[in-house]
């Protein structure tokens, strides 16, 4: 045999033992545990519940493989008090890896450090040393704010921070991770943490819908490029799917993004401040699909198919409108749409917003931002919505009316210098009630004789989003299509400038980094957008109503306000709309109810039906519970305190066998005004607070839930209608809450995400538990 062969004969026979050593090694340290398989699932069942909004505690959200890696901040999102714009910090924007990341001060919570174990495994393995009473009310020293301090360490402070709060370990106040999870979890940390990249794979059905809208988007003409500028601006936030597709492609999601690189190529996105901040250079618009777990507050849905592209196309290019010069991104005039639009037909903007009204007053009303305050004060518990209709709206018939009071249509917000707020508010407050009174004019010299219900929006009789409810949860609030609950208080009824500019300062020119200066702008021209939209329904109750009901909303120290700071109404056009003087806004809105019954839904009995003869406490299920339930219905604190101590949110969940039933009680706090952007606590009347009970799960931030065999659902009712202690509730809870501590807490908590994906599989998200109280 050769010399040659001899060598590779050889070194043949000593690679055997080698590659089978190698392979022997090699399954000796295979991972024991796959992130996606074993590990993912264990964060969305115990840990997304809290790190998933911007208010996530570091900072360190759960939702994606990406802001895993991305790790955790001390620097907060939410500052009331800081007197410049902060860094932004957005996943999957502002930087795109994990080096990046770490320039912008995020440190690992997965990688050792300092010869420890990573932070993870640290704090993982301080909650395991608690032991919760079984179902008991956690500790009173536990802090569970939201503003709580005890909520975030670097790996080099975590000993200190141990120490000082050892009830802090994670899951945090909750019962933990099983012995399981817990082991899956520090072995697959100590196996190095591998987190793969997340990648979606589209259907060929996808693929195809997603290259029509991007080339729909970016087609080349000034008029299309105008269009597009404006869909763009009021989709970024939206969370788009196909709804044409099939059922299984429509748990896909995108999200519109403008990048350097057109349809085809990766996507290298601008990360601008804003919408409306200039691209600075060559961009086109794209589909992005959404990688990270869904989440109930920021998953607010949009539908794309061929007929909306059909009927977009219609309403936006039907008529022979010119763009003379396109609009530059100078920011004064970006961020304002009356100008940067203002060749687009308003009718076509305003029926655009109409056709999907739900998507846009969510977006500005239950929005992304996790703690909003900042607007939700300006806003009552309960209150309904209507829109005022195109053919009725003088912004829309009448060009030479909105030519004259586009000037006064400017909004605030942008300039963050607080040396200015004081000077620049004044100025933003005068030109808005300047518009509100030459609108007035213009009104009641158009309809003399005041106007009728057909003023209204009827959604071109089939569009169920013509009337809307509002619900605030104190810094959160929902949105719910139909008027639901008893008749409120106040109703808005928004017309095109009223909508346009309430999404555009709360969501398009909104800036969750932003300075105080930016925030308080923000909240106080809201509140003047809030006394439009109620004003404009004065104009359609009779004259000598409107001055009684605009004192009872505007009450004890918000009168002076009301005669200094908002422009006069009119109280002297008429009205062709004949009311109840003993209540105006119930028989009013009982009227638009009947008028708009093609799309006003079923009737609310459980909430405005007097008596609980209305339904059958024998009957089914649903009429079973609904008997019990409307007990609470119709009344105030007054009759039954129990409700002034009721959480913002309660969920019922009751059951009977398998078969379970959600219901949602939401406590509306009375507020002799909402004027101010302090103070709150002063402007509460808790003996007229009430209750609405929606059937279903309302609301993002469930504060707790209660599980209710339905043959005792009785004597729960009975027990909060005899109630005179707030201790009661404890009590209560006692007997059927379902408390932080629970042993099957995780199992409730998520089976209301279950009930959300039976009932509206698409609007479906994990709920939030950060602001679950210790009931």
């Amino acid at each position: 045999m050769k010399k040659f062969h001899w060598l590779l004969w050889l070194c043949t026979l000593l690679a055997v033992p080698l590659l089978a050593s190698a392979a022997q090694d090699s399954v000796a340290v295979a991972p024991q545990y796959d992130y996606q398989r074993d590990i993912k699932p264990i964060f969305e069942q115990k840990c997304i519940a809290c790190h998933a909004c911007y208010d996530a505690p570091c900072q360190l959200k759960m939702t994606s493989n990406d802001g895993l890696v991305r790790g955790a901040s001390k620097d907060p999102v939410y500052d009331g008090a800081r007197v410049k714009d902060a860094a932004t910090t957005r996943l999957y924007v502002d930087a795109q890896t994990e080096a990046q990341w770490r320039d912008k001060n995020f440190f690992s919570v997965l990688e050792p450090q300092d010869q420890q174990a990573a932070l993870m495994t640290r704090i993982l393995a301080l909650g395991q040393q608690q032991n919760w009473r079984p179902n008991q009310r956690l500790p009173e020293h536990i802090d569970l704010s939201i503003n709580r301090s005890n909520q975030c360490s670097s790996s080099s402070e975590f000993d200190a921070f141990a120490n000082k709060h050892p009830a802090s370990g994670m899951p945090f106040a909750v019962t933990g991770l099983t012995p399981a999870e817990y082991q899956a979890v520090t072995t697959w940390l100590a196996e190095g943490a591998a987190v793969p990249e997340e990648e979606v794979t589209l259907s060929k059905a996808q693929q195809s819908a997603l290259l029509e809208w991007e080339d729909w988007l970016n087609r080349p003409s000034d008029r299309e490029r105008l269009v597009a500028r404006y869909l763009y601006e009021h989709w970024f936030l939206a969370h788009l799917y196909f709804s044409d597709a099939a059922k299984s492609d429509q748990d896909t999601f995108f999200e519109v993004v403008r990048s350097r690189t057109p349809s085809g190529q990766p996507i290298e996105i601008i990360a601008s401040r804003r919408p409306t901040d200039s691209p600075e250079g060559i961009f086109y618009y794209r589909l992005r699909p959404r990688t990270e777990s869904r989440i109930h507050k920021t998953h607010i849905t949009y539908p794309l198919s061929r007929d909306k592209q059909a009927h977009l196309q219609e309403l936006f290019f039907a008529d022979d409108w010119q763009v003379v010069k396109l609009s530059n991104y100078r920011a004064d005039l970006a961020a304002n749409p009356f100008y940067t639009f203002n060749a687009i037909p308003p009718r076509a903007r305003y029926q655009f917003l109409l056709d999907n009204a739900e998507y846009f007053v969510r977006s500005f009303i239950r929005g992304p931002v996790c703690r909003g305050q900042i607007a939700t004060d300006v806003i009552r518990d309960q209150f309904w919505v209507a829109f005022q209709d195109p053919d009725h709206d003088l912004f829309i018939t009448q060009p030479s009316h909105a030519t004259k009071v586009r000037d006064n249509l400017s909004m605030p917000g942008l300039d963050t210098d607080l040396l200015k707020l004081g000077k620049d508010w004044l100025s933003y407050r005068h030109s808005s009630n300047q518009y509100l009174t030459e609108r007035q004019q213009a009104y009641a010299h158009t309809y003399p004789n005041g106007p009728t219900l057909a003023h209204l929006w009827d959604g071109d009789q089939h569009n169920e989003q013509a009337l809307l409810t509002v619900f605030r949860h104190h810094d959160s609030a929902s949105v719910v299509s139909g008027w639901q609950g008893d008749f409120p208080t106040t109703v808005w009824v928004m017309d095109y400038p009223l909508l346009e500019r309430a999404y555009y300062v709360l969501v398009a020119n909104f800036d969750v980094y932003g300075s105080v200066s930016h925030q308080a702008q923000t909240r106080l021209y809201f509140d003047l957008l809030r006394y439009g939209s109620e004003a404009n329904l004065l104009r359609f109750l009779p004259a000598k109503e409107r001055n009684d009901l605009l004192h009872a909303w505007y009450d004890n120290s918000a009168r002076i306000k009301l005669f200094t700071s908002y422009a006069d109404v009119d109280e002297k056009t008429p009205s062709q709309i004949k009311v109840n003087a003993q209540a105006p806004i119930a028989d009013f809105s009982q009227q638009a109810l009947t008028h708009l019954a093609k799309v006003a839904g079923p009737e609310d009995k459980l909430n405005r039906c007097d008596k609980t003869s209305c339904f059958n406490a024998q009957g089914d299920a649903y009429e079973a519970n609904a008997y019990q339930l409307s007990r609470l219905s119709k009344v105030t604190a007054n009759q039954i305190p129990a409700i002034q101590w009721l959480p913002e949110v309660t969920l019922l969940r009751v059951y009977q066998g398998e078969q379970r039933q959600v219901y949602t009680l939401l406590h509306n706090r009375d507020h002799s005004n909402v004027a101010f952007m302090l103070g709150e606590d002063r402007r509460l009347r808790p003996e007229r607070d009430s209750v609405t009970i929606i059937p279903g799960i309302v609301g993002s931030y469930p504060n707790f839930i209660f599980n209710i065999e339905q043959d005792e659902l009785p004597d729960f009712v009975t027990s909060l209608v005899t109630m005179q202690h707030k201790e009661g509730l404890h009590h209560l809870a006692d007997r059927y809450g379902i408390r932080r501590t629970h042993p099957e807490f995780w199992f409730y908590f998520h089976d209301m995400h279950h009930y959300l994906q039976e009932t509206q599989p698409l609007e479906a998200g994990l709920l939030d538990m950060n602001r679950y109280e210790n009931l």
